[in-house]
């Protein structure tokens, strides 16, 4: 068992990392290093971007050089075009690192005859290959090669006669295509690139946007073959990385307060667990947005920092709004230790939201971060992709021991947590909810379930003050 062990590892595939966050996890380490990979997709979907990114971190991170060769864009507009995502390319061309060419094909101009051939474009880019060391090569787009060429026996000749050179060359190469009606690509360019087949799809559903990409095949090594989701935004590509469905975090032991002390007493005197997801969930006005407030007061008073997602209200409404039952968050925002990101559900698909979110708790490194509400989230999306969405986000939670804190709006105290079906993936659950008695209406608190931990199960009296929260025996 060994020695066959010993002998799968020394035949592994060697990959080319991208350096692209999230697609190095998909592709279990990158592309396939010396052989040509195909981007496939439609106009507008990131083959361009992705390309450039593939070879600017190429030469950033990995020390390898890179020739990008354009038949659409002139090195001046796409120079222009990525500038403001960062790429300087101008630099990098100064150094010597890359080597951008563009050329020009007249459609027109074509002729077809029997000696027509790419000899003209092994030549130019086999110079400018060997003028940096290039170890990276993209071609953007190759369909602009063929497009006067109806004969389909000279085409498939010159493809086959293409991606060989670029093997022997021994560089990772990228090839875009556009997207075919009937194959993946116009000239069926998936037949030629058996190693590595990668597409991106960037469709509008209910008139919200959505980006993904699929693995379609990879040749001698395994893959993630579901569709990712991938946002495009001032920083690059950015790709859900596979490893936050790994059910793999660690179980964390130490607990963080509630911010209101006979709530941490009814969690046998502890509050939650750190790195844990909690749910707060009731009907309109029972104080959900205000147990998330002291939850990050507490937390800030400690000098850690906490990150506030709202979908319903504006920094300056939350603030005004808790300074009415005594707590002023404003101190926290101005020291850095709170910081809000507010947002209409609408704005964005599911998607997008996951990957906003991913990116500005990257940004910002918060200890814990609250979601209010997160019932809002079924308008740009039904009950399983809001699930799905939420799944991916609290398991990446716990993957960083990131405390979360999920508020949810519920029209009655016996419909589900949420309504979104997320009660199994939450480690505790509490509820508020209006109690009437003796004509009289009274806000009530309870803990539903907490795992690992006793906790109590009566119901409390729950009081909002201008003084702060109080529970009370009911």
């Amino acid at each position: 068992m060994a020695r066959i062990k010993k002998y799968v590892e020394e035949v592994q595939l060697e990959k080319c990392p991208t350096g692209i966050t999230g697609l190095d996890e998909i592709t279990r380490g990158g592309l396939p290093k010396g052989r040509p990979a195909l981007i496939a997709g439609s106009a507008g979907s990131g083959k361009t971007l992705l390309s450039l990114e593939f070879l600017v971190h190429g030469i950033v991170k990995y020390n390898e050089p890179g020739v990008f060769v354009a038949f659409e864009e002139t090195a001046e507009e796409l120079t222009k075009n990525v500038a403001s995502l960062g790429f300087n390319l101008d630099t990098l061309v100064a150094k010597k690192k890359l080597s951008v060419d563009y050329i020009y094909i007249e459609r027109s101009e074509i002729e077809e005859t029997g000696e027509y051939d790419l000899e003209g474009l092994f030549v130019r880019l086999g110079h400018a290959i060997k003028s940096v060391g290039a170890k990276r090569v993209v071609l953007d787009t190759v369909e602009a090669l063929f497009a006067g060429l109806p004969n389909p026996a000279i085409l498939r000749a010159e493809l086959r006669r293409l991606f060989r050179w670029l093997k022997n060359m021994g560089v990772t190469a990228i090839i875009t295509g556009e997207r075919g009606e009937h194959s993946l690509t116009r000239y069926g360019l998936e037949e030629y690139v058996a190693d590595c087949v990668i597409l991106l799809d960037h469709r509008v559903t209910d008139q919200i946007s959505t980006r993904r990409m699929r693995v379609v095949k990879y040749r001698g090594s395994a893959h993630g073959a579901n569709e990712y989701p991938f946002l495009i935004d001032e920083e690059g590509i950015s790709i859900l990385p596979i490893t936050s469905l790994g059910l793999a975090h660690e179980a964390q032991k130490e607990r963080v307060s509630t911010g209101i002390p006979r709530l941490d007493a009814m969690f046998s005197g502890g509050g939650y667990y750190r790195g844990s997801s909690v749910l707060v969930s009731g009907t309109a006005g029972t104080g959900k947005t205000s147990v998330a407030a002291y939850f990050a007061d507490a937390l800030c008073r400690g000098g850690k920092r906490c990150l506030y997602f709202s979908f319903e209200e504006s920094e300056s409404q939350i603030l005004r709004n808790m300074r009415s039952i005594g707590l002023d968050l404003s101190k926290w925002t101005k020291k850095g230790l709170l910081k809000f990101h507010s947002a209409r559900p609408q704005l964005f698909g599911l998607e997008t939201h996951l990957m906003e979110m991913r990116r500005v708790i990257g940004a910002f490194r918060p200890q814990a971060v609250v979601i209010d509400p997160v019932s809002n989230l079924t308008c740009v999306g039904n009950q399983f992709d809001v699930t799905s969405m939420l799944t991916r986000l609290v398991d990446h939670l716990k993957v960083e021991k990131i405390t979360s804190v999920f508020t949810s709006l519920i029209s009655d105290v016996s419909e589900s947590a949420a309504g979104v079906g997320v009660s199994s993936l939450m480690d505790t659950w509490i509820t508020l909810q209006d109690i009437e008695t003796n004509g009289e209406k009274r806000r009530g608190i309870s803990i539903i379930k907490s795992r690992g931990m006793g906790h109590s199960s009566q119901v409390r009296e729950f009081k909002l003050t201008n003084k702060g929260i109080f529970i009370t025996e009911l």
